[in-house]
């Protein structure tokens, strides 16, 4: 593959990562003030479907096209710029996941409430409060890789 072509795949790939993400956390954040548990339940579905769809998928091919990228320039993988991104695609990674399993639980409790009519448990909130604070070290990692990547300093 050429030069654009990866470099056009690994673009896109970001772009996927960081406009999910961003578009999850707000939709989430909207449906959760509401409070209503049917509309938490849907929300929260489309979610789980949109993150196992699109962030999913980028996650898998993100290390691969940024591999290809990177041997078909030379630059090192392990060293610089390229180095510091794949420390914090990990730092992503170990936030991103429990993530995803704590928005699986959301929907689940979310769906239990809505079916019995109640208003979301305690366990719903407490699940809520840590998924929020996981977004913030996962979201600024993924901007802090957009900015080396396109700034690629000589570190």
């Amino acid at each position: 593959m050429t030069y654009d072509i990866l470099r056009f795949i690994h673009v896109i790939g970001a772009t996927v990562l960081l406009g999910t993400g961003a578009g999850i956390a707000f939709f989430m954040v909207v449906s959760n003030r509401s409070q209503d548990p049917r509309l938490i339940a849907h929300v929260a579905g489309i979610v789980v479907l949109a993150d196992a769809l699109f962030t999913a998928t980028a996650v898998i091919f993100q290390p691969i096209s940024g591999y290809l990228l990177a041997r078909e320039v030379g630059w090192p993988i392990l060293e610089g710029w390229v180095g510091w991104s794949l420390l914090l695609y990990i730092i992503v990674g170990a936030f991103w996941l429990p993530v995803v399993w704590m928005q699986i639980r959301m929907r689940d409790i979310a769906i239990a409430a809505r079916d019995a009519g109640t208003a979301l448990p305690a366990q719903y909130h407490r699940l809520y409060r840590w998924w929020f604070l996981f977004g913030f070290p996962a979201f600024g990692a993924v901007l802090a890789i957009v900015w080396l990547m396109l700034t690629r300093p000589s570190l």
